[in-house]
């Protein structure tokens, strides 16, 4: 079998290019997002390009279906060398007008569904990692991740906390041959950016292409040799 890799968040925008790079680069690949219209959008996409490609509809907050979805892809494909954690959402507002719900939803998609989907999915990723060094995840961060804004406070501490949570991963799993690496782009030009308008014209902001170019190199590498982290910057 060839490799394979499980992408959340897969058929739009980030987790769209990051599925269309992967494909390019002979993974087989589940896609998981919330819209099986999307989705299966995405699929035929993919497959009409010759990519091995399946959907799973998935709620990544919750537990079961994300159980589920790993158990599908692992009887599907028997395999996976690359976990995309790039499903996430963005709740913005300033403290006093920020309600528990929407706090709990950030916490829920940004950190919790990370956590367990490393968790679900380990066992595959060791038997990839002790096979050929090789095993990745890539989370998508955000530059939210390494620096607090205003009207942001609870979207950039989720996503320290993802950030955390790759560093523990890189301390726990790089010596089987698993590599974790945050990726922190600027505003990127999809739903998730469009709050953005009217701040920043569309050149201003990074394409999904981008981002799945400045991971590309990343794939396949030696588990001890990939970065912690990759910071992108906004067009010149």
């Amino acid at each position: 079998m060839k490799r394979a890799a499980f992408v959340t968040g897969g058929s739009t925008g980030i987790g769209l290019a990051l599925a269309r790079m992967l494909g390019a680069e002979g993974y087989a690949l589940t896609l998981a997002a919330r819209s099986p219209d999307k989705l299966a959008e995405a699929v035929q996409s993919l497959q009409q390009a010759g990519v091995q490609a399946a959907a799973e509809t998935l709620d990544v907050k919750s537990e079961s279906q994300i159980r589920s979805a790993v158990q599908n892809h692992r009887q599907r494909f028997g395999r996976l060398d690359v976990l995309v954690n790039n499903a996430g959402v963005l709740n913005r507002g300033v403290l006093q007008d920020y309600s528990t719900d929407q706090l709990d939803e950030l916490l829920a998609v940004n950190v919790r569904a990370p956590f367990l989907l490393y968790r679900e999915c380990l066992e595959m990723l060791r038997a990839a990692g002790q096979e050929h060094g090789q095993a990745l995840v890539l989370n998508i961060v955000s530059v939210a991740g390494k620096n607090g804004y205003a009207g942001f406070g609870a979207y950039c501490a989720t996503k320290f906390a993802l950030m955390g949570l790759t560093q523990s991963m890189i301390a726990e799993l790089q010596p089987g041959g698993i590599a974790s690496c945050a990726v922190c782009p600027p505003v990127v030009n999809t739903a998730m950016g469009s709050w953005a308008i009217g701040f920043l014209k569309p050149e201003q902001m990074l394409q999904p292409k981008d981002v799945a170019d400045a991971v590309q190199p990343l794939i396949g590498r030696p588990a001890k040799d990939v970065p912690a982290e990759i910071l992108l910057h906004p067009p010149a």
